[in-house]
């Protein structure tokens, strides 16, 4: 089994070059990017549009005799990934010192929802400076830089939008990504001095709480900061091994014997978010099989989206982690989920082409909806299995 987190700067002579658009036939699948970036050969790659039968995943990903093409699955829901783009593109804030934001107040104006509408873009195969949603994606990136403080904290310099580490998580994921692409100095520069605040601020489980000090820890924050790690570390940015080894045991040690994952490794409730969380974090790490992941998994089918509640609220966080996790699984839990909230995001999609969300309002609803949707097209290669 391979371990994801180790060394490696992208000044290192063995950094990835500059990564070019490559067909999808040609693109790099995750578990073959880890093995070329443990040679020094990776790089992020960002393929067209699918218009293939054949799947571009690993051939070690479990499929099915019934399992379609990510351009058949994505099909009955092109035209409300086209909505939910657009009503992201009209969101944006233009200009002002909120430029880049999709919101000029409130949890919207925050550097979390600014990374997920960017990544909402780049799952539907935008680069930054590249076509209609070039520019767009540019912004978040210069709205996300804007606001690393020099401890390398990502948070807004008002704390309006309440977002702590989880707006520091989700903002190391964008970045990465955006570095991959772009490999511009500057955001390489504050992507590493994120990772370095992370890095700096585990606590001694091995975890991560609210605030970006060493105190207690919840999975919840945990596995957002694994996620940008991983991310991180894909681009190029050293991850010291350790922290890589404390993180994987916190998130093992959080699991019941039932497969669910509880909210503190000494206790708390268990939700459908939690195991949904936690099982992509341990995908994320490089443990794509075993015990802890099938039990996990068989746990999650139990809250198949059917149009109620699954399991404790929190719909879009939970579905944008159950939704990678199914896709990392494939074979028959990814051909029962996908279809199922598929269906359920194009019918509960508003006519401007946002979701409802009492998480974090619209347009937190419809990047979420956008990336949770565009999951089957294997753009975002934090993303892929």
């Amino acid at each position: 089994m391979r371990q994801p987190f180790g060394k490696r700067d992208s000044h290192s002579k063995s950094a990835a070059p500059r990564p070019q658009q490559t067909s999808i036939s040609e693109a790099i699948d995750r578990r073959s990017f880890h093995r070329l970036a443990a040679a020094g050969l990776g790089a992020l790659a960002v393929p067209v549009l699918p218009t293939m039968s054949t799947p571009p995943w690993p051939k070690d990903r479990k499929d099915s005799k019934t399992e379609k093409s990510p351009a058949e699955l994505v099909a009955p829901a092109r035209k409300s990934i086209d909505k939910g783009l657009d009503f992201l593109l009209r969101s944006q804030v233009k200009s002002g010192r909120n430029r880049g934001a999709f919101s000029n107040s409130g949890i919207s104006s925050g550097v979390a929802t600014a990374s997920l509408g960017g990544l909402a873009m780049m799952c539907g195969g935008h680069m930054p400076g590249l076509g209609k949603f070039g520019k767009s994606i540019d912004m978040c990136v210069e709205y996300v830089l804007k606001n690393v403080r020099e401890t390398g904290y990502i948070a807004t310099r008002d704390g309006g939008a309440r977002e702590n580490m989880y707006g520091h998580g989700f903002s190391m994921l964008f970045l990465s990504q955006a570095y991959g692409m772009t490999r511009k100095r500057e955001i390489g520069e504050k992507l590493r001095k994120a990772v370095e605040l992370t890095c700096n601020s585990q606590n001694n489980q091995g975890g991560w709480r609210y605030q970006p000090t060493k105190s207690d820890a919840d999975l919840s924050i945990t596995v957002c900061q694994i996620m940008g790690l991983r991310g991180a570390r894909d681009a190029g940015i050293d991850v010291p091994d350790e922290i890589r080894k404390k993180c994987i045991e916190y998130v093992q040690k959080s699991q019941n014997e039932n497969g669910s994952f509880r909210y503190t490794m000494q206790g708390g409730h268990t939700t459908f978010a939690m195991t949904a969380a936690g099982v992509t974090s341990l995908y994320s790490a490089g443990i794509y099989e075993g015990e802890q992941v099938e039990k996990a998994i068989a746990y999650l089918m139990k809250f198949k989206p059917n149009g109620a509640q699954q399991g404790g609220g929190h719909y879009f966080y939970s579905n944008y982690y159950a939704v990678q996790a199914m896709w990392h699984a494939g074979g028959k839990p990814w051909d029962e989920w996908y279809p199922l909230i598929r269906n359920q995001l194009v019918k509960n999609q508003t006519a401007e082409g946002s979701w409802r969300s009492s998480e974090a309002g619209p347009e937190f609803g419809a990047a979420m909806g956008c990336i949770i949707l565009q999951m089957p097209l294997n753009y975002v290669p934090v993303f892929s299995p």
